[in-house]
């Protein structure tokens, strides 16, 4: 606001053809100047889409499989400017859509990432001397994601970037492992948040999740999956002398299930470790529960995955955090790259709020802090 002085409550004007200058004041008081260069909110002009669209329909008019083969490479490059477009857009249009803007400019800035934008320090490897040889070397991402992300249709999206080596590192629950392996089992099912009544469903043996439904039958069809290679892994550990960890288990039931709609399959593929610290919280565990009554001995070595995952961050020289979600996945992703003294980039999702000291809440600036 203007630093004009406020009218004083006695000097209001007793002419009734006048408005009282406090009134006058207060609600049409000139502005401070925006500073420079201050972005201005507005969202994306959708009539750029139409203008395309009209474009490419005009051109496909033409004959010819070369010309329409030329088309076909247009409107691909269209689409993909287009969709970048919209993106970039989001940081203009303002609220939450401001903030994704800024999430995604982080994550591009972890994915262009090189060692060659740091200068060479005494202490490094001379290997690393070589500036083709520090423009090789990215930023180690992480992604850690909560079970939900997994047993809803985000599943496509994030075996998309583990198909494609677009992460480094995973850190899930074991939700996240078990709902990926029983999709490619039996489906699940869009319901209503607002549907049956959870005692009506539980007769019916169908589990709602939010407002999906997985009907028992998919648990039990994982059981009859993981009971025989949670046998063989054991013949394997007394055989070798050697303990299974949660991300070797993960790795092995991602080898076994061999489906390309699969997230821990494209994970075993491309050599991108699992890490779940609390795999037998859930279905896993149960089985391993039972397992243990018919058959003693059997260890999970939680000690070797902690170490891993230390390392995975100590040995970086440059570490990215994408956390969706709050809880375990974001507190052992974080712990983790405290060893190094934190990360260089981080994008946090979740609905947590700070207010109640909860780490899924906790912001950027609270986590430096440690």
């Amino acid at each position: 606001m203007s630093s004009e002085k406020e009218p004083s409550l006695t000097t209001l004007e007793t002419d009734v053809t006048n408005a009282p200058s406090v009134s006058t004041w207060a609600v049409l008081g000139e502005s401070d100047e925006m500073p420079p260069g201050q972005p201005e909110c507005r969202g994306f002009d959708f009539n750029r889409i139409l203008k395309n669209v009209g474009f490419s329909q005009k051109s496909g008019t033409q004959s010819g499989k070369n010309e329409k083969e030329s088309q076909g490479t247009k409107t691909e490059s269209l689409s993909t400017d287009l969709l970048d477009a919209m993106m970039e857009s989001f940081l203009t249009t303002g609220f939450q859509a401001t903030n994704i803007g800024l999430a995604i400019e982080e994550i591009n800035r972890m994915r262009s990432w090189r060692l060659s934008d740091v200068p060479f320090k005494e202490g490094m490897d001379d290997e690393l001397r070589d500036p083709q040889v520090r423009s090789k070397i990215r930023s180690k991402i992480f992604l850690g994601y909560t079970s939900n992300q997994i047993s809803s249709g985000q599943r496509e999206t994030i075996r998309f970037l583990v198909q494609h080596s677009m992460v480094d590192v995973i850190v899930t629950t074991a939700g996240g492992i078990e709902e990926d392996v029983i999709k490619c089992l039996r489906p699940t099912y869009i319901g209503d948040f607002n549907g049956q009544p959870g005692p009506e469903l539980r007769v019916k043996g169908i589990n709602r999740i939010g407002n999906l439904l997985v009907p028992n039958n998919n648990y039990c069809k994982f059981e009859d999956w993981f009971g025989p290679l949670l046998n063989k892994m054991h013949d394997e550990q007394d055989k070798t002398g050697i303990f299974w960890t949660p991300s070797t288990i993960i790795e092995r039931m991602g080898l076994e299930i061999n489906n390309e709609e699969s997230v821990l399959y494209w994970a075993a593929k491309n050599k991108i470790p699992v890490f779940c610290p609390a795999l037998t919280d859930g279905s896993i565990g149960d089985m391993i529960y039972f397992h243990s009554y018919k058959r003693s001995g059997f260890v999970l070595d939680i000690v070797g995955d902690i170490r891993k995952i230390n390392d995975c961050a100590v040995r970086s020289h440059s570490t990215g955090m994408i956390l969706l979600g709050g809880g375990l996945i974001k507190h052992h992703t974080c712990n983790a790259n405290l060893m190094r003294n934190g990360a260089d980039f981080s994008v946090f999702i979740n609905t947590g709020q700070e207010f109640d000291g909860s780490d899924s809440g906790a912001r950027p600036d609270e986590a430096i802090s440690w």
